[in-house]
């Protein structure tokens, strides 16, 4: 069927305009007449999903998924059918390219789609488990609930994700601060000590020759090297979004002492609540464990994962598929293991959610008492080394300002002078 745009009057001359589906002209113009509508015009409607060009990132923030959720089973919980809700959502106080999108949806609907198929068309602004999520509410008749679920887990997981940025910042704030007091010294501190004592006739220790001539290669060519610096950023960023650099990424990350126990209590709490919300809205095991693979947010589990449901589609339990590959913690198997023979997995991976983001916190906090220190030892150590450099053959010119005469001795006090000014 094709979606149409139509111009048509009723008997008393009123001109009506919509969108609707139809298999052709005929067809459209004898599903109008039902309603008493003549035909006028019609074209197809080949309009595409907004240009997100004016949402900076082209997509839609969770907490704004998250409300629109909230707001829609509240609706269609009153009794509000779901074509009236959008109606009444897409003017609501969301951002213009969020309301843009609703408008589209609600034509769709209203020209006879499935919510799920009109959400479809925009896989930019509403997620795979999102959307998946829409269609089994669908298919078991309980979108409310289903909307509901939805609004709790994103709540949930922005939650979990400010909590990790808050956690990850103080470290990122010594990291920059280190790479900006280097850059400050080797830019311009180490340079003026050298012109004070480019005029005396002081042997240098090695490290501050090593250091001078850093210097100066950083001041002759510090566009090239602002430019290489950019150039491997861009690189980087390039191969993290390949399908194959994400992967080995992930995979690093994954298995990475300290950092691999937040990854994978994270992906935990992820798999514990998606995976209970799919089995609970009645889905098949392996179809939710095709779907779960969307939420975990790391290539190397979701590939692994899928793996995994293949043995179970195979016939394998899903605690044996799990054990396989080692993918969780050994209580979160165990869990699993306990809510198949218990026939009640939902129930129990539901209850597990909150163990596990009270572990991804702890983990999290762990991994940043550790970093902590290191990065201030490592700033220690880098600012104890120029400092040192720096002021070496400062410190035997001080050393020589009682015993030494003559120009030698003038050229020191007046450094000594001039460095008490300073």
């Amino acid at each position: 069927m094709k979606k149409y745009k139509y111009s048509a009057i009723n008997l008393n001359g009123k001109k009506f305009e919509g969108t609707f589906l139809a298999e052709n002209e005929k067809d459209l113009r004898r599903q109008l007449a039902k309603q008493n509508l003549y035909l006028v015009s019609a074209r197809p409607d080949t309009e595409k999903s907004p240009n997100p060009f004016f949402s900076l990132t082209g997509k839609v923030p969770v907490s704004e998924l998250s409300a629109f959720c909230r707001q829609f089973s509240i609706m269609i919980t009153s009794g509000t059918s779901i074509v009236d809700s959008l109606g009444i959502l897409r003017s609501q106080s969301f951002s213009g390219y969020l309301r843009k999108v609703l408008t589209h949806v609600f034509e769709d609907v209203k020209a006879g789609k499935l919510l799920s198929e009109a959400l479809d068309k925009h896989k930019r602004v509403f997620p795979d488990f999102f959307r998946s999520m829409v269609r089994v509410g669908e298919l078991s008749g309980a979108i409310d609930k289903v909307l509901v679920a939805i609004a709790d887990y994103y709540e949930t997981d922005a939650r979990m994700r400010a909590r990790t940025r808050s956690a990850l910042v103080y470290p990122a704030v010594l990291i920059v601060m280190a790479i900006g007091i280097i850059v400050l010294m080797v830019a311009f501190i180490i340079p003026t000590f050298q012109d004070a004592l480019s005029s005396l006739e002081v042997d240098m220790p090695p490290l501050t020759v090593a250091l001078y001539d850093m210097s100066a290669y950083f001041r002759a060519n510090w566009k090239t090297i602002v430019l290489i610096a950019v150039a491997v950023v861009l690189l980087w960023v390039l191969f993290l979004r390949s399908k194959n650099g994400r992967y080995h990424w992930d995979k690093w990350k994954f298995h990475m002492p300290f950092v691999g126990k937040v990854v994978r209590n994270n992906v935990s709490a992820r798999f514990c609540r998606s995976f209970s919300l799919l089995v609970a809205s009645g889905m098949d095991i392996v179809d939710a464990m095709d779907e779960v693979c969307i939420v975990f947010g790391n290539k190397y589990v979701a590939s692994q994962f899928a793996k995994s449901a293949d043995d179970v589609r195979q016939g394998m339990t899903l605690t044996m598929a799990l054990e396989s590959y080692k993918l969780f913690p050994t209580m979160l198997v165990q869990m699993v293991s306990v809510g198949e023979k218990s026939g009640e997995l939902e129930s129990v991976l539901s209850r597990s959610c909150s163990y596990f983001e009270n572990q991804v916190e702890r983990s999290i906090a762990a991994v940043t008492a550790l970093i902590q220190p290191i990065i201030l030892c490592i700033i220690g150590i880098a600012v104890g080394v120029l400092f040192y450099a720096v002021y070496a053959p400062l410190l035997r010119v001080m050393n020589d300002l009682d015993t030494s005469k003559g120009a030698v001795g003038y050229a020191a006090r007046s450094l000594y002078a001039l460095l008490r000014g300073i």
